[in-house]
């Protein structure tokens, strides 16, 4: 039998609009890692359910729904992009409606098994940074870093509101701080993998920081626990 390839992973999880893709992404590059979205995979399985006139929390709909599509990750120039039976979605998914559907359908339990082995076979092909909301305590209990960021809801709110107006989006901050709440207490008190820490992460709360000034911080967490530095990778 082969040995199993030896892959560096970091997980970071947190709350919606702590900023955990543009962290991810920022320092993926720095790194020279690749960047796993795993939000962007709950998002296509909720994408699929709502064009299917699916309600997200119909937990029986949406299980039967899984054995007819097929989602992928694709991986192209550091970007990741979802597909949705051979169909790229693009920002379809980043509709702040699909959100919603996306903390829904993450609290199926087969909708989490649909996608385990998944976001598993990617981490051990590659040495990837992956954020979400269970990377560390289910996905990739063995990364080697595992960080907890977070924000206060109105900072996230307002961290939201501006990137969906950015994007052309109607937004109204006091909905997102609402849905933002809610969103919190259905994700950290659900069953099936709940948003915490685990046990060996670092805590990160990153209110008033600029998204340069979070990279800066992460950036030196990595080289401290890791050894790992921006300059190794400079070309």
């Amino acid at each position: 039998m082969m040995d199993k390839k030896f892959t560096m992973k970091i997980a970071i999880d947190g709350p919606g609009g702590a900023g955990k893709s543009t962290l991810a992404k920022g320092l993926a590059k720095k790194i020279g890692f690749a960047y796993v979205d795993t939000g962007a995979i709950y998002r296509t399985v909720g994408y699929a359910a709502r064009s299917r006139g699916i309600a997200p929390d119909d937990a029986e709909a949406v299980s039967a729904m899984l054995k007819d599509i097929k989602v992928e990750a694709r991986f192209e120039c550091g970007r990741q992009d979802m597909y949705l039976d051979g169909e790229f979605l693009g920002d379809r998914i980043r509709e702040h409606e699909i959100s919603h559907y996306a903390s829904a359908v993450s609290a199926i339990p087969a909708v989490r098994e649909y996608l385990f082995d998944m976001q598993r076979s990617i981490a051990d092909e590659n040495n990837v940074i992956m954020d979400g909301r269970d990377i560390g305590t289910v996905i990739l209990p063995d990364a080697q870093l595992k960080v907890f960021l977070t924000a206060t809801p109105e900072e996230r709110a307002m961290r939201r509101t501006n990137e969906l107006i950015e994007k052309g989006q109607a937004a109204n901050y006091e909905q997102v701080l609402a849905d933002i709440k809610e969103r919190d207490e259905r994700d950290s008190s659900r069953a099936i993998a709940p948003l915490k820490p685990a046990d060996d992460a670092i805590m990160f709360n990153n209110t008033g920081f600029t998204p340069a000034q979070s990279l800066e911080k992460l950036l030196g967490i990595v080289a401290d626990k890791l050894g790992i530095t921006e300059a190794q990778y400079e070309k």
